[in-house]
């Protein structure tokens, strides 16, 4: 591997410094959304970053980069996933209730830990993927399509189901809820 020249160097950790500073909270969160425990959040973060690190050049400054990060987050979370040992875990309501204040903060923490649930319902990380970027992030879907690397009518398709499963999940907890 060619060493960089020293000025490009320092540039080359400047901008990953600056991103690290600017995105580590919206990795967080969408790392926890996408299923990861909030107790390996922060572990999970450091090496995602890592990971941002060494592919930093091939970013194309000229697309939004939380779509991009989300990519990373995505991958990282699949491979949390497939760990046996989060297989069986359960999150508890201090992991999933807001951090912020809340004008009432049982029932935000309600709705947050209904909305994680449902999520995790979601039939695989493809899909939840889509439905985080596009319901939650506020991206377009083809956005998220280029993001994600598939095509478009695969992204449509994958909201479609998704939101299927999401409704489901979430009539079905507010059900078992009520008995």
């Amino acid at each position: 591997m060619v060493a960089m020249p020293a000025t490009l160097q320092d540039t080359h950790e400047a901008v990953f410094c600056s991103m690290f500073r600017a995105h580590y909270g919206y990795v967080c969160h969408t790392l926890l959304r996408l299923g990861v425990r909030e107790s390996d959040v922060e572990d999970q973060a450091h090496e995602l970053f890592l990971a941002v690190h060494r592919q930093l050049d091939s970013y194309d400054d000229t697309r939004p980069l939380r779509p991009w990060l989300f990519g990373f987050a995505v991958r990282a979370a699949s491979a949390y996933r497939r760990l046996a040992r989060h297989h069986h875990e359960v999150r508890t309501d201090r992991e999933v209730a807001s951090r912020g204040p809340a004008l009432d903060a049982e029932s935000e923490a309600h709705a947050r830990r209904l909305v994680l649930e449902a999520l995790g319902a979601i039939s695989d990380l493809g899909k939840q993927s889509v439905f985080v970027l596009h319901e939650l992030d506020g991206f377009s879907i083809p956005e998220v399509a280029a993001a994600l690397g598939i095509p478009l009518n695969t992204a449509y398709s994958r909201l479609r189901v998704a939101r299927q499963e999401f409704r489901r999940a979430v009539l079905q907890l507010e059900n078992e809820e009520e008995t």
